[in-house]
């Protein structure tokens, strides 16, 4: 499914480039709504912009990176009378800035797109078309964004970065959740269809499988981030997870539950308590101390070594934790359960606006077919499938979360230290509120029986 809109979005950009190219290409594409392939070119876009910072960071561009204007005309001096020294920390002020600059973009579209209800409105050509001046905008706004001084940029756009990236933590939880429920519901439908034993054993198997995760998580970080004589606050995070974990999975097969909503199981608590001790080692990961087993496994002599090591495990995780949720909420529409989850919100409608759009091109020297499909047409003429601006506002919030997991969470002004406090307890939060959400879309239906969640 992924491959094919692919090849939708791939043909809306040879539309960039000339008429010919066009042809060519939407005749190799399948028909899909337009309001999933814009997504999915927005999409490209962001990962465009992801990979651009990540090449920012490559060993092999150092020297070369040293050149950049805002190390040359830097002041260099941030709060604490931290010297920024642009020979270690030139990648990741690139990336500050790369994402600065996308984010600035999609700030800009969400507000250009305030009020648009359906294709109709004259904005829709911005949103929908334009792709070449919209990717030239954000190549200039990076371009430009490197001439920004670096003074108190970078401390000042951590803080930005750090609400942002919780934000969009907060929106990644809720699509996972989602992701959860309908994969559980998916597999549950076809065992109660087709009495296979395959369904259950793959139920069962992908139930197991995370639980197994999680427990060998668990284990690992008592044995990395904590000490027998101390780390109690490490202690405490990585006990009180394990105790929300199985209190959800236990809410999650409790009879009430079971009542309103039978399909609902310990699959999705699996795949909820995985992420949820993701969320508590990359917390550990920006904790101060001994107990930070990122920090303490380095001493003076390897030191600069560290300030390069953007991609270690948990960053990679991450990144493709966050590339799967921008693409799940780009192809997925909302379902039945999205009403529970809040998803609806992020997803675009299933149906929406109808296929008003729908046209046929006539061939214009009325020969062979005569009529031929559009291959991208046209599903909101009369309603948006999802708001068009707060999908922008996701967008920014997905840059600055970019920005921040490439750079560890690390904080400009303390000479490029893993120790981030603020950040930990920001992940710390939103591993609670995953559970707390995932509990919620449990009991919801229970607590609030006269309200429709179907």
């Amino acid at each position: 499914m992924g491959a094919v809109l692919g090849l939708c979005s791939a043909a809306q950009m040879a539309c960039c480039c000339t008429s010919a190219a066009c042809s060519l290409c939407c005749s190799a594409c399948p028909s899909c709504a337009n309001s999933t392939s814009t997504r999915l070119m927005y999409t490209l876009m962001l990962l465009l912009v992801m990979v651009a910072a990540c090449v920012t960071l490559a060993p092999g561009l150092h020297e070369q990176m040293k050149k950049v204007p805002f190390c040359e005309n830097s002041t260099g001096i941030v709060p604490g009378n931290f010297k920024v020294d642009c020979d270690q920390a030139v990648g990741y002020l690139a990336v500050y800035r790369i994402c600065f600059a996308a984010c600035l973009f999609f700030v800009l579209m969400a507000l250009i797109m305030i009020g648009v209800k359906s294709s109709k409105d004259p904005r829709a050509g911005i949103q929908n078309g334009f792709w070449g001046i919209k990717y030239l905008v954000v190549i200039g706004g990076i371009i430009g964004a490197f001439f920004i001084p670096e003074g108190q940029f970078a401390s000042t756009w951590m803080v930005f970065g750090m609400i942002g990236g919780f934000c969009f933590i907060i929106i990644q939880l809720i699509l996972i959740i989602d992701f959860a429920h309908s994969w559980a519901e998916k597999w549950v439908s076809n065992y109660e269809e087709s009495q296979s034993r395959g369904w259950y054993s793959a139920l069962l198997l992908a139930m197991l499988s995370c639980y197994a995760l999680t427990l060998t998580g668990i284990v690992l970080l008592y044995v990395y981030y904590t000490k027998p004589d101390g780390c109690d606050l490490s202690k405490f995070f990585i006990s009180f997870n394990l105790i929300l974990v199985v209190i959800a999975s236990a809410i999650s097969i409790l009879p009430s539950v079971q009542e309103h909503q039978p399909r609902s199981g310990l699959l999705q608590s699996a795949v909820v308590s995985l992420y949820v001790m993701y969320l508590t080692w990359s917390a550990l990961s920006n904790s101060a101390g001994e107990c930070n087993a990122s920090i303490s496994a380095t001493n003076e002599d390897t030191k600069e070594d560290i300030y390069w090591s953007s991609f270690d495990k948990q960053s990679i995780i991450g990144l493709v934790i966050w590339v799967c949720s921008v693409l799940y909420s780009c192809v997925r529409t909302a379902s039945s359960s999205s009403k529970i989850t809040m998803s609806e919100h992020i997803l675009a409608k299933e149906g929406a606006g109808g296929q008003g759009g729908l046209i046929a091109n006539e061939e214009g020297d009325g020969g062979e077919a005569g009529r031929e499909e559009t291959k991208v047409f046209d599903n909101e003429a009369d309603d948006v499938a999802y708001s068009w601006t707060f999908f922008h506002i996701v967008f920014a919030l997905a840059s600055l979360y970019i920005m921040m997991t490439l750079t560890n969470w690390y904080n400009p002004s303390s000479q490029l230290s893993k120790e981030n406090v603020a950040s930990m307890w920001i992940k710390i939060t939103s591993s609670w509120l995953c559970v707390g959400l995932y509990v919620w879309t449990l009991v919801a239906p229970a607590v609030f029986p006269d309200r429709d969640f179907s």
